[in-house]
């Protein structure tokens, strides 16, 4: 029997749930990650989460230029139009991201001043070359892991029989992607792929697409781990310190 979030996100038959079977054990290993689990219950290491903020700001920064690239590479007017108003989103949300971290101990200048880490860098270039090397239908499905990705977490978060849902310090960011307007913007992600699927031959290019598609969830999954090799160090660094 399928999960909900099997069948949340794009129409059967279509392009994104293809995408999405043809690399289950990497999408399943990035919307599961062990620091998805530590969210859902509450265990995850605070320099875990700290590190994911951070890197997770300078993300959205490369997120915007990659929808900017999506208004040149985009089909239609009206398309354009929307990833215009998208870029907008995201560049208030990194206002919002940056307040967020405050409320987190991380100060903005301490933010700002952080360099990218090799898994944000990684990431963040693919997608956008991704974009460059081909059409609109090969950059959203570039940035699709991350779009429809986090709407599923959210989903398979709430559906955990080990969820925290008294006292978990990571309920506002749980709240934020189950929220239903984020919700929204998922599944219009993923019917987005679905369309341009059909648009742009993505039948005939599936090869190529699933390639891309699974390495993003790969990235994805690195992303999150990136959080947890940081608390690591943490705590061996506060161990040697102890001797």
């Amino acid at each position: 029997m399928a999960q909900a979030w099997e069948t949340e996100f794009g129409a059967e038959g279509g392009l994104f749930r293809s995408l999405r079977s043809a690399c289950a054990a990497d999408w399943a290993a990035y919307t599961w990650h062990p620091f998805v689990r530590g969210l859902s219950d509450g265990t995850l290491p605070l320099p875990a989460f700290r590190r994911y903020l951070i890197q997770d700001y300078l993300f959205l920064i490369h997120f915007a230029r990659a929808k900017a690239l999506a208004v040149f590479k985009a089909e239609s007017v009206e398309a354009m139009r929307d990833k215009a108003e998208a870029i907008r989103a995201i560049l208030a949300e990194t206002t919002m991201h940056l307040r967020y971290c405050e409320g987190w101990g991380i100060a903005e200048a301490e933010v700002r001043a952080t360099p990218e880490s090799a898994e944000t860098v990684s990431y963040t270039r693919y997608v956008i070359d991704r974009g460059l090397a081909g059409d609109i239908l090969d950059l959203e499905v570039a940035l699709a892991p991350c779009t429809v990705g986090y709407g599923e977490v959210a989903l398979r978060i709430l559906a955990d029989p080990n969820r925290r849902t008294e006292g978990n310090p990571y309920q506002s960011w749980i709240d934020t992607y189950a929220d239903p307007g984020y919700q929204a913007i998922a599944k219009a992600a993923a019917a987005r792929i679905d369309a341009l699927g059909e648009s742009h031959g993505g039948q005939a290019r599936f090869a190529i697409l699933g390639s891309t598609f699974a390495e993003a969830a790969r990235l994805e999954a690195r992303f999150w781990q990136q959080g947890l090799d940081a608390a690591e160090g943490h705590m061996a660094s506060y161990e040697t310190a102890r001797r």
